[in-house]
């Protein structure tokens, strides 16, 4: 990776985790509100038990990140155990004092916070964590409705904890937080669990090489240039936005003149983990 881009990485990564940290300890946790996710576990935890919350988030979030190492690509992992990591001691530096005493305002402008921080994570080649790398691990293995998935853990958590509270308007402002949230990482990373990469290259053998050791099928399509006749390759293949910011990052390195563009899918028929010829 170029020093610049590390850097740029590097920041995005520390301004997600921050506004995280932000939205739990001044906006979520002093109105005993819950995220999505396990940051929303370790919160339930914390309400229940009054154990330490950030410290709960990291120490739910390793063995998902240890499960994720072998399984994903060291850089999303790596980049994500950083978020956790920065997120935890921010949320130890940061007090959690309210910002806003309406619970409404704290549940939609923590939402806000909280998928701004997390759409920079994804942007950066990594996640915030937790389900983020179940959901990644998921898609890669199977083709299931990953964001159903997700929303029917979240909805269980939140359900565990009307079970314990009875405490119907937690609940729902919980899920408006988590619904906010959801908006606001589509709108700064991508709408779409699943995008179709067509990527127009005269270095075939070079991307082939590594993009025939992921998970996804490839497939070669010849095109001509109308201008200057040149023929070239164009490979297509399916990816999830988890393994976007990755693939790009390697279009780069190998070809940086190559031509990609990105167009949200609506949905896959077929194996998706080998879905082209």
């Amino acid at each position: 990776m170029k020093p610049f881009r590390a850097i740029t990485s590097w920041l995005a990564v520390t301004a997600g985790s921050l506004l995280i940290a932000a939205a739990f300890n001044i906006l979520l946790i002093p109105q005993q509100l819950l995220s999505g996710g396990l940051s929303g576990i370790s919160m339930m935890i914390g309400y229940l038990t009054g154990s330490n919350i950030g410290w709960l988030y990291m120490a739910l979030n390793i063995p998902v990140l240890i499960w994720g190492w072998f399984t994903l690509g060291r850089r999303f992992v790596g980049w994500s155990a950083y978020s956790v990591a920065a997120a935890t001691l921010f949320m130890q530096l940061i007090p959690a004092t309210p910002l806003a005493q309406d619970i409404l305002l704290s549940s939609v402008f923590g939402g806000i916070l909280l998928g701004f921080g997390t759409g920079l994570c994804l942007r950066a080649g990594g996640s915030s964590g937790g389900f983020d790398i179940v959901a990644s691990i998921v898609s890669r293995s199977r083709d299931l409705p990953v964001g159903m998935l997700i929303f029917v853990l979240n909805g269980l958590v939140i359900g565990i904890l009307v079970f314990f509270t009875n405490n119907w308007d937690i609940a729902l402002y919980s899920l408006i937080s988590i619904f906010t949230a959801g908006k606001v990482v589509d709108l700064i990373h991508i709408r779409h669990l699943k995008v179709t990469v067509f990527i127009i290259t005269q270095k075939t053998d070079e991307l082939l090489a590594r993009m025939l050791a992921r998970p996804r099928g490839v497939t070669i399509i010849k095109t001509q240039g109308a201008f200057t006749h040149r023929e070239n390759d164009m490979l297509m293949t399916v990816t999830t936005r988890y393994e976007l910011e990755e693939l790009k990052l390697m279009i780069r390195k190998l070809d940086p003149k190559a031509f990609v563009n990105i167009v949200e899918t609506v949905g896959v028929v077929g194996d998706f983990r080998r879905n082209s010829s």
